[in-house]
């Protein structure tokens, strides 16, 4: 499915649907998620409805689903590629260098 083209609403109600689909496959309620997360039951029904949720309750959900390991299907580490591995020379990449320079006095904050 391509989601480039989808409203955030569209991709929010897929997540949590996912998620709710995972929970009835593992024959545990709301309650039972809430009270393994150390979350409460409203913030897992809040989530399930799509309303904004922090990124570390998300965890904490994933982590009571047993599904913490599906980020590496998420956002896979890539490794550099030859050249790039040339071009560090070994260092391993800590920061981005940023705009060029004919950008930098036409940034807008």
């Amino acid at each position: 499915m391509g989601y480039s083209t989808k409203t955030d609403d569209v991709i929010i109600n897929e997540i949590t649907g996912r998620v709710k689909q995972r929970r009835l496959n593992l024959n545990m309620t709301q309650g039972d998620v809430a009270q393994k997360s150390g979350l409460h039951a409203q913030t897992i029904k809040n989530f399930e409805q799509g309303k904004s949720i922090k990124l570390k309750t998300l965890i904490r959900i994933m982590r009571v689903l047993g599904e913490l390991d599906s980020l590496d299907h998420f956002l896979p580490q890539k490794g550099a590629s030859p050249i790039e591995l040339l071009k560090l020379k070994g260092k391993e990449r800590v920061r981005a260098s940023g705009k060029s320079k004919e950008h930098k006095g036409n940034a807008q904050w």
